[in-house]
């Protein structure tokens, strides 16, 4: 993958663009006025390996609560701010790490420069969000619908109003939730400006259909060398997307965190219950953050070669099965104890790289 070197930029002590590694975020699901609710999710997106955390900002009383959040948590956060500039500075006043902000849409070159001044005073960024779905009626006018050129157009007069505040910390996304224009609209952008790319398909879906529709996408861009942030978009329990969004950068090499979890997808040789066997083990690796990569084998003919690679995995026979390191078998147990040796073993392989 040959990633292009951008602009870097800091959300706290999170570096994205240079040569720093993707991040990842997402959003709370919260009122950012409840304290105790947004810090408590927050925590969890954090726990599931989450980088960077947005909150919605839609009044003053959320922007001013802002501060009473961060004294809470150590986890960098982004103020989504929309229309109003006064917003934006009670954020920035309340310590917030990053803005999502649009400069077009704060009433004029007063406010943004009001607004890109005391950013810049602090050290806070500013991501540009163009959307498909919100496009200036202009643009739209010009392209005759929403186009990739219309996507791009729109995050560059953006980002030209900042510019002219000599306002450089500056990360843009152009999200849709139509595949093919969101890679053509990144693709096109690339190539147009030195600013890290925040990726993601907007308004994907269920968890369902929005986990194929964001990894299609995301790991399409990635694999080209596009993106410096991802956020998967995903409706419900925003935990999901994080962990959806790493195991997209898990799959590209991208990024090692927490579990692999290895599983074959069964045949007439698998004599257990692979399915429910594997999601059990699913289940209990969630409570690891350290990478280790596990197998599950319906097999005992082919499991440990097909699944060498792994650091430790399980492979069934008729009433039992295998459990081996590296491919080499290191005994064999009843199939109602494979779960629990095997996580015996994975806790035996932690404490080994502990010491």
């Amino acid at each position: 993958m040959n990633r292009k070197t951008v602009r870097q930029i800091h959300i706290g002590p999170i570096a994205i663009g240079g040569e720093a590694p993707i991040s990842v975020q997402s959003m709370t699901n919260t009122k950012t006025q409840d304290t105790v609710a947004t810090v408590r999710q927050i925590e969890a997106l954090a726990s599931a390996g989450c980088d960077i955390v947005r909150l919605a900002v839609p009044d003053k009383a959320a922007a001013k609560n802002i501060g009473t959040i961060k004294a809470h948590t150590t986890v960098p956060l982004v103020a989504d701010i929309h229309f109003d500039y006064r917003l934006a500075l009670e954020a920035i006043e309340q310590g917030i790490d990053a803005l999502r902000l649009n400069p077009g849409n704060i009433g004029g070159a007063e406010n943004v420069r009001r607004v890109a001044e005391a950013a810049k005073a602090k050290g806070i960024p500013i991501r540009i969000g163009v959307n498909a779905g919100s496009l200036d009626k202009r643009i739209l006018s010009k392209y005759g619908d929403v186009t990739a050129n219309a996507l791009v157009e729109s995050a560059l007069e953006h980002v030209r109003l900042l510019e002219e505040q000599k306002f450089y910390d500056i990360k843009i996304s152009l999200k849709a939730h139509d595949v093919p224009l969101t890679l053509a609209a990144y693709r096109l952008m690339r190539d147009k400006c030195k600013y890290p790319l925040h990726l993601g398909i907007t308004e994907a879906g269920t968890v369902r259909s929005g986990i194929i529709k964001s990894a299609v996408g995301i790991g399409a861009l990635l694999a080209e060398g596009i993106g410096d942030t991802i956020r998967v978009s995903l409706t419900g329990d925003p935990v999901i997307e994080v962990r959806v969004a790493r195991e997209i950068l898990k799959s590209l090499a991208l990024r090692d965190y927490g579990p692999t979890l290895i599983s074959c997808p069964t045949c007439g040789r698998t004599a257990i219950d692979l399915p429910t066997i594997a999601e059990r083990v699913e289940e209990r690796l969630k409570g690891i953050a350290r990478p280790i990569h596990v197998a599950v084998m319906g097999c005992v003919v082919n499991g440990p070669g097909e699944a060498r690679s792994a650091d430790v995995g399980i492979a069934g026979g008729k009433g039992v099965g295998l459990v081996f390191r590296k491919g080499e078998v290191i005994r064999q147990v009843k199939e109602e104890n494979l779960v629990e040796e095997l996580f015996q073993e994975i806790d035996n392989i932690l404490q080994e790289t502990e010491n």
